[in-house]
């Protein structure tokens, strides 16, 4: 009877220690889901903020939590051309394509990259304004393209559209964190998405996505969808409010 007893024991201590220990949930959410672009429009931010849980319970650990917030914008086909000066003026020599790449692209974190993930580990995850426009597949068979690739960033940091803040996510507490999402008056309209990963000793523990929308409003949007929805009238009222425009302006400027 004891050795029965034992035995299950036993057993159960197996059972108990085969079943893994549930990990960490994200929670995030945004302060906005949409932005909208009005005439006076000079820019914006939104909020991320979220909650780090087990067991439907705020939790703290060992290793620190790391958070990595990366919002990738409307997606379009970009060129990047490199200039060759021959005597007085500059023409274009070659160029490189990137299609379905991010014209918007911000990446904000709670310390430096490096310091929570290796390089590896970081174009795996597809973490950091370069590896964050990479394929999934990983693979450039285009060498040169490095090159290219890092003109872009520079070109698009330098409009503001591209954004890396490695001290942009705050934790309130040990779970909970916020982190701000800035919008400039270039960004273009279209689908915003948001990944949220949560790292601790340099793994993945949670991922979350959401999204939200920069819209245009007003005259603005009206004029824009009349441009896509009737081309040829939008044109031709353009045509014609230039030409009224020019008859007014020799109208009162004209010398008697």
């Amino acid at each position: 009877m004891r050795r029965a007893a034992l035995a299950l024991a036993a057993a159960c201590l197996a059972t108990l220690a085969s079943v893994p220990a549930k990990a960490e949930t994200l929670i995030a959410a945004l302060s906005t889901h949409r932005i909208a672009i009005a005439s006076n429009f000079t820019g914006d931010q939104l909020a991320v903020f979220g909650l780090v849980e087990r067991d439907g319970r705020s939790v703290a650990r060992a290793d620190p939590h790391d958070i990595v917030v990366t919002v990738r914008g409307p997606q379009r086909m970009l060129i990047v051309r490199e200039k060759e000066r021959v005597g007085p003026i500059w023409i274009n020599r070659s160029q490189r394509r990137f299609p379905d790449r991010s014209i918007y692209l911000s990446v904000a974190t709670n310390r430096p990259i490096k310091e929570i993930v290796s390089e590896d580990a970081a174009r795996r995850d597809r973490i950091g304004l370069a590896n964050a426009q990479r394929s999934q597949a990983g693979f450039d068979f285009d060498f040169d393209i490095g090159r290219y690739r890092d003109a872009l960033i520079r070109t698009l940091e330098g409009k503001q559209l591209y954004l890396l803040d490695e001290r942009g996510v705050t934790f309130l507490s040990p779970a909970l964190f916020s982190s701000q999402i800035k919008i400039p008056a270039t960004a273009p309209t279209g689908p915003y998405e948001v990944e949220i990963l949560l790292y601790a000793g340099g793994s993945v523990l949670a991922r979350q996505t959401t999204n939200f929308e920069v819209v245009k409003t007003g005259a603005e949007q009206s004029m824009a969808s009349a441009a896509h929805e009737r081309p040829f009238l939008y044109g031709l009222a353009t045509a014609v409010l230039a030409l009224l425009f020019g008859w007014l302006a020799t109208v009162i400027f004209r010398r008697d």
